[in-house]
C-alpha cells in the first residue's frame, strides 16, 4: 500500500484543458476535498437513469461518508478526475487499486446534458495515463449490460477488452499500454474534435462587436465596417455602452443584453476591460472569441501572465481565443462571408488556407494576395496565439473541403512535435509552404521557449513533414500561386519553350542547378512567331512523354499585342502537366492567363523565380509519392533493463564506461570489446584478452578524437608495441589509463548522436568525421520518431554520404547497418527522455557492418514531452 499522501497534493501535469467531439472546451484535473460540494451539486443534476447506470440502484443522494470518500482520494492507489465547465462538475471519472496489485476498478460518468460530447473517452485517455505512472497495468469495469453507451466507450477506445457476462453485468478487463489503435483512435478524435473547434470559429451563426465604435480611429469601428461590409450571412451585434445604435445597426450596452444566441465576440476595447468583458462572454455561453486588442505577452511578464489568464478562463468556460492582439480571421465562402479583421482589403474566394501571427504582417498579406491574383478560402491572424494556433489549423484544413493548399507564416513554434505529426499527416494530401523567420535572429518574446531555436531543427522537421520552406513571402506567394493553379508534376524533366534564346537559357541553367533536368534542348520559336505558332510549339512540348513541367518564357514583340499570345497559350493547354511562365512581366495570374476553377497559369517577372516555384513543387512533389515509411521498432530491446540503469544514475552525470555499454546493450547496440589499462603489463594483458590486432588510446576525449588521431595509436600486432604505446600515450595524457580495443574492421568513420532541443525535443543526428565535416557542419538530423524511411535518408543527407556508397571504386559500406544503429538510438531516444545527449563517435562503417568504437552518454532531467500522453491542449 502506498503511504498517506496529502490529497491536495496531486501532479501538477494531470490537470489539463482539452477539446471535446463538438469543438467545446472543458477543464480536467484530479479531484480535492474542495469539491465535495460541487460534486453533491453534480450529482443533483444527474437523472434517475444515470444514476441507475452507474450505481446500479436508485442512490438519490450522496450521504456525507460518500462525499468525503469520493472526493478525498490519494492520487495513487485512488485517483479521481473533474471536467469542469466554468465553476461546475460535468463529468467525473476514478480509479480503485484491487488488492494493491496492479489492476484498478475503472468508473466514470457524465452529467446528462453533456452526455455525447466525448468526454468518457477523454476520461479513459487520461486516467490510463495516470494509471501507468503509479504501476498499474490492467483496467477492470462493472457495466450493465443496457448501458450501451458506456460499453460503447470502452469497446471503441483501441484496447484489446475481454468480457465476461453474469446477471445482467458485463465484467471487462483489458491492459491498459498504448496500441497502435488505441493512439490511432486518440489521434483521429484529436483532430476531429480540434477541426470542430476551428470551424465554430469560421463559420459563427452570428458576431458581437465588443467595443463597436463610430469613431473612425477606433478598431471597434473598423471591425464592425469591415463585417457589415462583406456582408456577414448572419445578424451582428454592436456592443456599445453609450450608443443605442452603431452604423445604423442596433446597439447593446453589454453582450448579456443581446437577446439572441452569440457563436462569435469580436473583442475590440483595451486590454484593461478585457476581463469585464471576458466575464459577460462567460455568462453569455459565447462560443469564440477573436481578441484584437493589444496589450499582452507583448508588453512584458505582467502582460504574459494576463494573456494566459485569459486563455485559462475562456477554455475553463468551454470557449476558444484568437489572439489577444491578433489581426482577427476571414471565411471567404459565400454562405458565410465573415470578415471578423481589422483588414479592409480581401482578395477573392480560393483554395488557399493562410496563418499567420502578426497582425501587421497579415494587412500586407492579403494585401499581396488580393494584388497577385491568389485566393483564399480562410485566413487567421492569431496574435499573440495565447489558445488557437498553426496547429489547430492544420487540423481543421485537413478535412476543409474548401482549402487544396495550406500557407503558413510563423514567428515561433507553440508544439513543435504536434506540429510535425500534424504536418506530416496533412502533407500527403495537401501541400504546406511556410515561411518561418527567425533564422538569424529571434525575439526572445516571440520564442517558444524564449531561446533561439536551432536551425538545424527547423529545417530537420520540415523536411520529415514535408513542408515546402521558403525564406520570403514573396517566395510563398511564388510557390501557393503554381500549387494553387496547376497540377503537380509526376517527374523532374522540365521543357522550356519561348520566343527568346537569352531568356530560354537562362531559364534551363536555373533548371540544371536546381538539380532538374531539360526535357530536350529549349524551343525558341523565334521574335517572329505567330501567337498560333507559339500556342503549338507549347502543345507539342507539353505532349512529349518524357515532359513533366514546362516553363514558357516570353518577350512581347512589337508588331502584335502580348494579350493574343497569351490566349493563344491559355487555350494551347489542358492542365494534365503543371505550367509556369515569364509573361508581359506580369506578377500573378494575368487575367488573359486566367481560367475559371484550376488550371490558370502563373507569370512571374522572371525565368528565374518561375523555375525555383517549380523546383521546389517537384521535390514536394517527389517526397509526397515516395514510401510513407513506417514507425518500426528494432528487435531485441530490453527496456525494463534500460529503465533500471537511468532510474539508479544521478541526474545531470555522465555514464561511466561500463554503464554507457550496459544501456547500449539493452538496445543492441554493440560496442567494440576495449578493455581500460593502468600499466603497461595491464595493456598487454588485454590485448592477449581481446587479440590482435589492436588499438589504443588515450582516455583524454579531446586527445582521442582529433582528427590527425594524436592520442589513438592502430593496427598493434606485438606486446612490446602495445607497452611501447602505453607509455607515449600516458605521457601524452599526463595520467595513468588507456583504452586498450579491439581492431574493428575499417571503414568509414562516422558520428552518430541525440540530441535535446528545448522545442523539438530528441533530434538524431549524422556525419560524416572529420576536420571538414566538422567545419561545414555536415551534419543531417532527424526529429524523433523516426521511421524506417527517415533511418535512410538521414544516413544518405550529408555531403560527405557518397563515401558510404562506393566512392571511386572503394567498397561500399552497409547501409542497412547504419539505418539500424540509427533506428536502435530512436527507440532508446522515445523510451529513455533522461538521456539528453549520446554520442558514438567513431561509428567506423564498412561492408562488414557498423562498428561503434567508443560512445559518451549523459542522463539529466526529462524535458517535457510535447506530444505525448493523453489528449490536451498544449
Amino acid at each position: 500500500m502506498a503511504a498517506a499522501r496529502d490529497p491536495f497534493d496531486f501532479p501538477r501535469h494531470w490537470e489539463a484543458d482539452v477539446v471535446l467531439s463538438d469543438g467545446g472546451t472543458v477543464h480536467l484535473r484530479p479531484i480535492t476535498p474542495d469539491d465535495g460540494e460541487k460534486l453533491r451539486e453534480f450529482h443533483g443534476r444527474l437523472s434517475e437513469r444515470t444514476r441507475y447506470f452507474r450505481y446500479f440502484g436508485p442512490y438519490p443522494r450522496i450521504p456525507q461518508r460518500d462525499l468525503e470518500r469520493f472526493s478525498t482520494v490519494d492520487h495513487h492507489d485512488r485517483v479521481a478526475l473533474v471536467a469542469l465547465l466554468g465553476d461546475d462538475i460535468v463529468a467525473v471519472g476514478r480509479f480503485d487499486r484491487l488488492h494493491g496489485g496492479e489492476s484498478a476498478e475503472v468508473a466514470f460518468v457524465v452529467e446528462d446534458g453533456h452526455q455525447g460530447r466525448g468526454l468518457g473517452s477523454i476520461l479513459l485517455e487520461h486516467l490510463a495515463a495516470a494509471a501507468r505512472e503509479v504501476g498499474l497495468t490492467r483496467f477492470e469495469a462493472e457495466v450493465l449490460a443496457e448501458n450501451g453507451q458506456m460499453v460503447r466507450v470502452f469497446r471503441d477506445a483501441g484496447y484489446q477488452v475481454s468480457r465476461a457476462f453474469e446477471e445482467g453485468v458485463l465484467h471487462l478487463e483489458f491492459a491498459i499500454d498504448p496500441t497502435d489503435e488505441s493512439v490511432a483512435v486518440a489521434r483521429a478524435r484529436e483532430q476531429a474534435a480540434e477541426a470542430r473547434s476551428v470551424h465554430n470559429l469560421l463559420h459563427p451563426r452570428s458576431v458581437a462587436v465588443i467595443g463597436a465604435s463610430s469613431d473612425p480611429t477606433k478598431i471597434g469601428h473598423a471591425v464592425l465596417k469591415n463585417l457589415l461590409e462583406a456582408d456577414f450571412n448572419g445578424p451582428v451585434y454592436p456592443v456599445n455602452a453609450e450608443h443605442r445604435a452603431v452604423r445604423g445597426v442596433r446597439a447593446y450596452p453589454t453582450v448579456l443584453d443581446i437577446p439572441d444566441d452569440v457563436d462569435l465576440a469580436v473583442v475590440a476595447v483595451p486590454a484593461a476591460s478585457v476581463d469585464e468583458v471576458m466575464d459577460a462572454c462567460l455568462a453569455k455561453g459565447v462560443k469564440a472569441l477573436v481578441v484584437v486588442s493589444s496589450g499582452y505577452g507583448e508588453t512584458g511578464p505582467d502582460g504574459l501572465s494576463a494573456e494566459r489568464r485569459l486563455a485559462a478562463e475562456a477554455r475553463a468556460h468551454g470557449m476558444r481565443v484568437v489572439g489577444p492582439n491578433a489581426l482577427g480571421v476571414l471565411n471567404l465562402d459565400p454562405k458565410v462571408r465573415l470578415n471578423a479583421s481589422l483588414a479592409p482589403k480581401l482578395p477573392a474566394r480560393g483554395r488557399a488556407g493562410f496563418f499567420c501571427q502578426s497582425g501587421a504582417l497579415g494587412t500586407a498579406i492579403l494585401a499581396n494576395a488580393a494584388g497577385w491574383g491568389l485566393g483564399l478560402s480562410t485566413f487567421v491572424s492569431a496574435g499573440n496565439r495565447a489558445d488557437v494556433s498553426g496547429n489547430d489549423l492544420l487540423q481543421y484544413w485537413e478535412t476543409d473541403p474548401s482549402t487544396d493548399v495550406v500557407l503558413l507564416y510563423l514567428e515561433s513554434f507553440g508544439n513543435p512535435r504536434k506540429f510535425a505529426r500534424l504536418a506530416r499527416r496533412l502533407g500527403r494530401t495537401k501541400p504546406i509552404v511556410a515561411v518561418k523567420s527567425g533564422r538569424h535572429a529571434v525575439v526572445p518574446g516571440l520564442a517558444a521557449t524564449g531561446a533561439k531555436v536551432d536551425e538545424a531543427s527547423v529545417q530537420a522537421l520540415f523536411e520529415q513533414a514535408g513542408v515546402i520552406r521558403v525564406d520570403s513571402l514573396a517566395q510563398l506567394f511564388d510557390t501557393a500561386l503554381l500549387l494553387a493553379n496547376q497540377p503537380l508534376p509526376k517527374g523532374k524533366r522540365v521543357a522550356v519553350v519561348g520566343n527568346s534564346t537569352a531568356i530560354g537559357l537562362l531559364a534551363a541553367d536555373t533548371l540544371l542547378a536546381q538539380d532538374l533536368e531539360l526535357a530536350g534542348e529549349p524551343v525558341d520559336v523565334g521574335a517572329q512567331a505567330t501567337p498560333e505558332e507559339f500556342a503549338k510549339a507549347v502543345q507539342e512540348a507539353a505532349v512529349r512523354p518524357a515532359t513533366d513541367a514546362l516553363v514558357v518564357v516570353f518577350v512581347p514583340p512589337i508588331a502584335v499585342p502580348g494579350t493574343a499570345y497569351a490566349r493563344a497559350l491559355r487555350e494551347a493547354v489542358h492542365g494534365t502537366k503543371p505550367i509556369v511562365s515569364t509573361f508581359l512581366a506580369v506578377e500573378g495570374i494575368p487575367e488573359e492567363l486566367r481560367v475559371p476553377g484550376k488550371g490558370s497559369i502563373p507569370s512571374y517577372a522572371s525565368p528565374e523565380r518561375a523555375v525555383l516555384a517549380l523546383a521546389r513543387v517537384i521535390r514536394y512533389a517527389r517526397w509526397r509519392a515516395a514510401p510513407q515509411g513506417n514507425f518500426t521498432r528494432p528487435d531485441g530491446i530490453d527496456t525494463e533493463h534500460a529503465r533500471s540503469i537511468v532510474d539508479n544514475t544521478e541526474t545531470e552525470s555522465l555514464l561511466d564506461d561500463d554503464k554507457a555499454v550496459e544501456l547500449l546493450n539493452c538496445y543492441g547496440i554493440d560496442v567494440v570489446p576495449f578493455r581500460i589499462a593502468h600499466s603497461a603489463e595491464e595493456a598487454a594483458a588485454a590485448a592477449d584478452e581481446l587479440g590482435y590486432p589492436v588499438a589504443m588510446k588515450a582516455t583524454s576525449e579531446r586527445l582521442r578524437h582529433r582528427t590527425d588521431l594524436v592520442g589513438v595509436r592502430l593496427d598493434i600486432a606485438q606486446q612490446e608495441s602495445v607497452k611501447a604505446a602505453y607509455h607515449d600515450l600516458a605521457a601524452l595524457s599526463g595520467k595513468p589509463g588507456v583504452y586498450v580495443q579491439r581492431m574493428a574492421p575499417k571503414g568509414v568513420s562516422c558520428v552518430l548522436g541525440l540530441q535535446d532541443d528545448p522545442s523539438f525535443g530528441t533530434l538524431v543526428w549524422f556525419g560524416l568525421s572529420g576536420l571538414v565535416s566538422d567545419l561545414l557542419g555536415d551534419r543531417a538530423y532527424r526529429a524523433v520518431p523516426l521511421t524506417d524511411t527517415d533511418a535512410a535518408e538521414l544516413v544518405a543527407a550529408p555531403k560527405a554520404a557518397p563515401l558510404l556508397t562506393g566512392y571511386r571504386g572503394d567498397e561500399p559500406a552497409d547501409l542497412k547497418a547504419l539505418q539500424d544503429l540509427v533506428l536502435r538510438l530512436a527507440a532508446l531516444a522515445e523510451d529513455l527522455p533522461e538521456v539528453r545527449s549520446l554520442k558514438l563517435e567513431p561509428v567506423l562503417a564498412s561492408a562488414a557492418g557498423a562498428f561503434v568504437s567508443s560512445a559518451r552518454v549523459v542522463i539529466g532531467p526529462p524535458p517535457s514531452l510535447h506530444d505525448a500522453g493523453p489528449r490536451r491542449l498544449r
